[in-house]
């Protein structure tokens, strides 16, 4: 146990765990930061968690100072949740989980990145099934968001794999240029209808006590 509850929530499957990003996991996964293998083809739209800075070591710093800044903003109009993705015992990418007014509307969104040495497996769309398990089973919540580049084809793949609708486009940056998003909405209902029985939460009544939920 750690002295932050919400550091100890997980949440398994057969395949992989998310793990809450404790100081000790994303010390171990800075060597996959530092060696740049978060790069992607397209890239991700523009996140604080600063991966696209070009010196290793910065990179780090940035990333992490992100991360802890993030972990202190808990308010009922936004807070984030950083998990660990870890495959046998490896931590190879970051899954989040976002509230967005959820103690008013319910809803949330998630960020994830994986390492370019674990792509290609079905990793994304587990770890992406992993975190609605938890939104919608442990934290009650009533939609899910979702939001790709039209050129990202594996996430908005994933989107529609899991039961996510269209839900209009919308425009962001990355690499601070403008680009088309898709955007994509989850209800409660499709969820339930394909919810899988395999996937187990750890902890997760820390969210109620912490989180402002409602």
């Amino acid at each position: 146990m750690t002295s932050y509850p919400l550091l100890d929530v997980r949440v398994s499957t057969p395949v992989l765990e998310l793990r809450g990003a404790t100081d000790e996991l994303l010390g171990e996964l800075a060597d996959v930061v530092r060696a740049g293998k978060t790069d992607a083809e397209p890239p991700p739209y523009d996140d604080p968690i600063s991966l696209y800075e070009p010196d290793p070591d910065q990179r780090v710093a940035k990333w992490l100072r992100a991360i802890w800044r993030g972990r202190g903003k808990v308010e009922p109009d936004a807070w984030r949740l950083y998990f660990v993705v870890v495959v046998d015992g490896r931590p190879v990418g970051m899954q989040d989980l976002i509230g967005v007014n959820f103690s008013t509307l319910g809803t949330v969104t998630s960020f994830s990145w994986l390492s370019a040495d674990e792509r290609g497996r079905g990793l994304g769309r587990e770890m992406r099934a992993a975190i609605l398990h938890l939104a919608f089973e442990g934290l009650g919540a009533k939609e899910a968001g979702s939001d790709a580049f039209v050129d990202n084809h594996g996430s908005n793949a994933i989107s529609q794999a899991l039961g996510y609708e269209p839900n209009g486009s919308d425009w962001a940056t990355r690499l601070g240029e403008p680009a088309l998003l898709n955007r994509w909405r989850l209800t409660r209902d499709n969820w339930q209808q394909q919810r899988r029985t395999d996937i187990q939460l750890h902890n997760a009544e820390a969210c109620q006590t912490y989180l402002p939920l409602s």
